[in-house]
């Protein structure tokens, strides 16, 4: 659940976060205990945000003259596109500049850093993928994370699998998301993820050490074999150590775990049988034959901080 701002909403702060959703509940803790000022978004103002939604094919500037003035501007929803990059940031900038809010201060002092949170999709090659791999240039976030590094200098950090709280990996296997198949099991390569504090770790140090028009790949800097990963939550199911999802009564109950234990197994039996067919010795397999992997150093050695979160459990 997001607390309310403490601050008058139109207060200057260093941080606007539009869109405050699942990041912020890792985000926002953090920037109280650093004592960075925020104010944060939400399409209806819950919880004490400021209503705002960006519309795509508006450039009516009221929405944005509601937004206070701030030294970085964090987008979480996705721009997508040519135009939209550039709509956002310049109507912002059009409502907060030094002069459209009369103030006597200097009106040489920059306009707003943006930072963008993106995805790590766009790359797509085999092997291993830095920042300055090559990427799909016509993914439609890719064209809108380019736009905003060209037209307002802004930064791209591109988030791996985004986990944390009850968002894990393990219920993706447990509710037939990942793996419902054994076909769809034997596709699955690596994996890439980032815990929700890390990523707002990562983007309280993008704001204090702001990089223009730059992209960097946020990750946990572990590669994980899908393989491995459900053979550990199937093990878990098997004996019954998975918590089930139920109704309420005892009998939903059961037969959930009934259900749990049953799947556990058939994916057990499937690992099993996708090692021997594919000639896997042990897991995790060897990186080479994991397809798309990410280097995910760059953005942490730069910022002088790391990771905390660990492995996926």
């Amino acid at each position: 659940m997001l607390v309310e701002i403490h601050e008058s909403q139109m207060a200057p702060v260093d941080l606007l976060i539009l869109g405050a959703g699942w990041t912020s509940t890792f985000l926002i803790p953090l920037l109280q205990k650093e004592g960075v000022t925020y104010a944060a978004t939400t399409t209806n103002g819950r919880n004490g945000t400021i209503p705002f939604v960006f519309d795509p094919d508006s450039k009516d500037q009221e929405p944005y003259s509601r937004l206070p003035r701030a030294t970085t501007v964090l987008i979480t929803f996705p721009l997508k596109g040519k135009g939209q990059s550039n709509l956002l940031t310049s109507l912002y900038n059009a409502t907060h500049s030094r002069r459209h809010s009369n103030s006597n201060s200097d009106s040489g002092e920059p306009e707003a850093h943006f930072i963008q949170l993106g995805v790590t999709s766009i790359w797509t090659n085999a092997g291993w993928n830095s920042e300055d791999s090559p990427y799909d240039v016509t993914d439609s976030r890719a064209v809108a994370e380019d736009e905003l590094m060209r037209e307002a200098q802004g930064a791209v950090l591109s988030l791996a699998g985004l986990y944390g709280g009850s968002r894990q990996p393990r219920h993706w296997v447990q509710s037939g998301r990942v793996a419902g198949s054994k076909a769809d099991l034997r596709a699955r390569r690596a994996l890439h993820m980032v815990h929700g504090a890390d990523v707002a770790r990562a983007i309280v140090a993008a704001h204090r050490s702001f990089t223009a028009a730059r992209r960097w790949i946020i990750c946990d800097m572990h590669v994980y074999d899908w393989w491995e990963l459900v053979q550990d939550c199937a093990g878990e199911m098997a004996r019954g150590a998975a918590p089930a999802a139920g109704n309420g009564d005892s009998d939903g109950a059961d037969a959930g775990c009934r259900a749990d234990v049953e799947r556990g197994e058939e994916l057990l039996r499937w690992v099993g049988e996708l090692m021997d067919e594919e000639g896997v010795r042990a897991l995790p397999r060897d990186p080479s034959s994991l397809g798309r992997m990410l280097d995910g150093r760059a953005f942490w050695k730069t910022m002088g901080v790391w990771p905390m979160q660990g492995r996926v459990k």
